[in-house]
């Protein structure tokens, strides 16, 4: 047998070594167990792929992003078993990993159950103990179609060799050149136990599977089109060690404790009205109080930052969408058209930016305006599939705190700056700490203008990025079609990533607009333009500090700051002062007067989240004085009437959490 020469890669660590023909990489790793796969010359390969002379090896380990997503691959596959040796008429469709898991969607007769997910799950266990290998082996088409007749959307697959999309999933079992299909054998005899359609890599056996669990099942359409029919979806989760699984599952029941939706309900925020529809949100007085002093700060901190306040209507001549682009990219995000004016079609705007190029385009400007900040709380409507819509996160209607700056060449790099500085210091005060930036730069498919204008754009904002010193992570092609964008990442208080604020630098729809302003010469010269929301919207970031404060809102956000508690009845009077006078200095005060027990108020203002519960009996009111309950149960005594309205006056200012 002849020498066969690898080079092992170890992050910056090169290793030769020599080996005999036919070694495999598992052979190579033996003994790392953590190791599950091999990328060779850039490519993921099986641990069972025999080195050839020359390649260049990497392990993957488990709990790397390929890691992960091989071993819930692989577990996707070990529930597609599961469910066809339960359900044998069960036909399969796509199973990929996703973020935290993955999912794999079936068609049955009818919907699974609490029940049929149990049983899925003892089933896989069991196929799990087996050990079975998996092994993969490459079919023509013709031998895939014949092996896979019973199987049609397998058989539809096929047919996208090659072309497949990873929208839908649909490259994780076609995506390559040529096809394969993965047998699962029987670790004793080698007999074939099942098979998939699939480009691989997996894990070598099901026994490397550590820790998995089912979480739910839902209805899918296949390849996520309403045209086709509608399948069932199992989703779970898949994990390198059973403590990571846990403490997973406990995050999951955290987040449930902070959904927005349901802290909506139960705080009497927000509701989404079956009669009105899909993600068309109404908010209900408390939750308008949050929303009104969340706007009335952005608004007078953009005043101080210099941007002038426009409105313009929701509705809108298409032509308009025409001139900026988004009629030839968008039109499926967008409501229907309105035929009005004897057929001219009329839209419900999607978005802002080209009735702010006409307020710029409605007189001439000069150089001496710029940098013109325009600024608008804009309502916008987008047709989002109904499978996507979800509270206020992703909604169809929605107000973005929408800004557009108009500047020069020169001055664009200094505005960059100082804008972003001014997006993330915003955040910061509404309780946001935890940051980094994502560039997105030009999809080489979707895109308006020159490649040196987003050349020179896309350095702009990358120069810009980096003197944040924030971690500043790529995202190839993720542009819009006029420019390349920032984005701020922001994590929440139990890490979950929310992108916030989106700055893009924009040389094309001035250009569409044909935008000018008179510089110091007399000549006429393009604007650059910069788009920005900063928290992207109003709906979406009302959401995301619900859940990112678990509905305990500082107190300065709370929609009721204090309630009074009286011991008794004969304290109520008292409180009502310390009302009133708490009202006089701009605070949101309540007196619970109702029959309840002074516990039951207690609670009620504990479920209702008030940042303060001030509470009076004989001894307060004959030393003038109140007492301080917080929402995590502890108390302050005997604090003076005025020192106390003080006391909430300053933890509002200072936007301080209590």
């Amino acid at each position: 047998m002849s020498d066969v020469r690898v080079i092992i890669q170890r992050d910056s660590e090169r290793e030769e070594r020599v080996v005999t023909t036919g070694t495999t990489a598992a052979e190579l790793f033996a003994g790392e167990r953590s190791i599950v796969a091999a990328r060779v010359a850039g490519e993921l390969k099986d641990l069972s792929y025999a080195l050839s002379d020359g390649d260049e090896v990497e392990g993957v380990e488990i709990s790397s992003e390929d890691g992960l997503n091989i071993l819930r691959h692989s577990t996707a596959h070990v529930m597609a078993q599961a469910v066809q040796e339960l359900f044998p008429e069960a036909k399969l469709g796509i199973g990929p990993p996703v973020k935290d898991g993955f999912y794999y969607d079936f068609d049955v007769e009818k919907p699974f159950t609490p029940e049929d997910l149990k049983a899925i799950e003892k089933k896989m266990q069991e196929i799990q103990k087996r050990g079975q290998r998996f092994a993969r082996r490459v079919v023509t088409d013709e031998a895939a179609r014949e092996e896979l007749a019973n199987e049609p959307y397998k058989l539809e697959l096929i047919g996208l060799k090659g072309s497949a999309s990873s929208d839908d999933g649909a490259d994780v079992e076609v995506g390559a050149g040529e096809l394969t299909i993965y047998d699962n054998l029987d670790a004793k005899t080698g007999e074939l136990c099942w098979k998939d359609l699939c480009r691989g890599p997996h894990l070598p056996s099901t026994r490397a599977i550590p820790a998995f669990k089912l979480m739910r099942n839902a209805g899918a359409y296949w390849r996520g089109s309403e045209k086709n029919p509608m399948l069932q979806r199992i989703y779970g989760t898949a994990w390198p060690t059973k403590d990571e699984l846990k403490q997973y599952l406990e995050f999951l029941a955290e987040a449930e404790k902070r959904d927005h939706r349901k802290l909506g309900s139960e705080l009497d925020l927000f509701s989404i009205p079956e009669q009105i529809g899909s993600g068309l949100a109404v908010f209900h007085p408390k939750g308008g109080i949050i929303r009104r002093v969340m706007e009335d700060y952005s608004r007078k901190r953009h005043e101080e930052a210099g941007y002038e306040f426009v409105y313009t209507p929701h509705a809108t001549k298409g032509k308009l969408f025409e001139t900026s682009g988004h009629l030839d990219w968008y039109a499926d995000g967008m409501y229907p058209p309105m035929q009005l004016d004897e057929g001219v079609d009329y839209y419900l705007k999607p978005m802002n930016c080209p009735m702010h190029n006409l307020i710029f385009d409605a007189r001439g400007r000069s150089y001496r305006e710029l940098p013109l900040r325009l600024f608008e709380f804009g309502t916008v409507y987008r047709y989002e599939k109904s499978g996507v819509v979800h509270g206020l996160t992703r909604a169809r209607g929605f107000t973005q705190d929408d800004a557009h700056i108009y500047c020069t060449r020169e001055q664009m790099s200094e505005e960059l700056d100082k804008l972003l500085t001014f997006v993330l210091e915003l955040l910061r005060d509404y309780g946001l700490n935890d940051f980094y930036l994502e560039l997105s730069t030009k999809d080489p498919e979707k895109f308006v203008g020159s490649d040196e204008a987003w050349e020179e754009a896309t350095e702009t904002l990358r120069q810009v990025a980096e003197k944040q010193g924030l971690p500043l992570v790529p995202d190839p092609g993720g542009a819009a079609f006029y420019g390349p964008k920032i984005s701020v990442q922001a994590k929440d208080a139990i890490g979950r990533t929310w992108q916030m604020s989106t700055i893009q630098l924009d040389f094309n729809l001035p250009e569409r607009f044909d935008l000018e302003y008179t510089s110091a010469d007399g000549s006429k010269q393009r604007p650059v333009m910069i788009h920005r929301a900063l928290f992207g919207s109003i709906e979406r970031f009302f959401a995301v500090l619900l859940e990112h404060y678990a509905g305990a809102f500082p107190a300065w956000l709370a929609p009721v700051q204090a309630v009074g508690i009286p011991i008794g009845d004969a304290h109520v009077e008292y409180l009502e002062k310390f009302a009133a006078a708490a009202k006089r200095k701009g605070l949101r005060v309540e007196v619970d007067s109702s029959s309840d027990r002074m516990q039951k108020k207690i609670r009620n203002a504990q479920k209702q989240k008030v940042p303060f519960m001030v509470i009076a009996g004989d001894e307060d009111m004959s030393h003038e004085s109140v007492s301080f309950r917080y929402r995590d149960g502890s108390q302050e005594n005997g604090i003076p009437f005025d020192e106390a309205i003080e006391k909430i006056v300053k933890v509002v200012e200072e936007r301080a959490q209590v």
